[in-house]
């Protein structure tokens, strides 16, 4: 059985290439393009991992977070933050969120496929 992806990313290159290269390797990707429909398709999917931009049209990344954290039925859903957001204090600002991982583009795919093994235990 094949993992759920939950990619939630507005930039429709950057959208494109993740989730050919991850659904090539066998994930199932269902994309989200602003923060509230990741939170209504997180609780549909109920996905094993979610790759979330964190600068996000009508619900940004942060605010997702903090909403999918706080709410019981998807609170234990692993959120790796996927952003461009890299000065001095962002990385805090969100694990503060609820981020379970912070990567700052450009991050390598290898990078991304190693987090999400790592935080969805395959």
């Amino acid at each position: 059985m094949s993992l759920t992806i939950l990619l939630v990313e507005d930039n429709e290159m950057n959208r494109e290439i993740l989730s050919r290269r991850l659904v090539k390797r066998g994930y199932l990707v269902h994309v989200a393009l602003d923060g509230q429909a990741a939170l209504a398709m997180a609780s549909d999917l109920m996905p094993d991992i979610i790759l979330m931009d964190l600068n996000l049209p009508v619900l940004d990344g942060w605010e997702a977070t903090r909403r999918l954290k706080s709410d019981p039925a998807t609170a234990r859903i692993p959120v790796m933050c996927l952003t461009a957001h890299a000065m001095v204090g962002d990385r805090d600002r969100g694990m503060s969120a609820g981020c379970d991982e912070y990567g700052t583009k450009p991050m390598s795919f290898e990078q991304i496929l190693a987090t999400i093994q790592r935080l969805t235990g395959t």
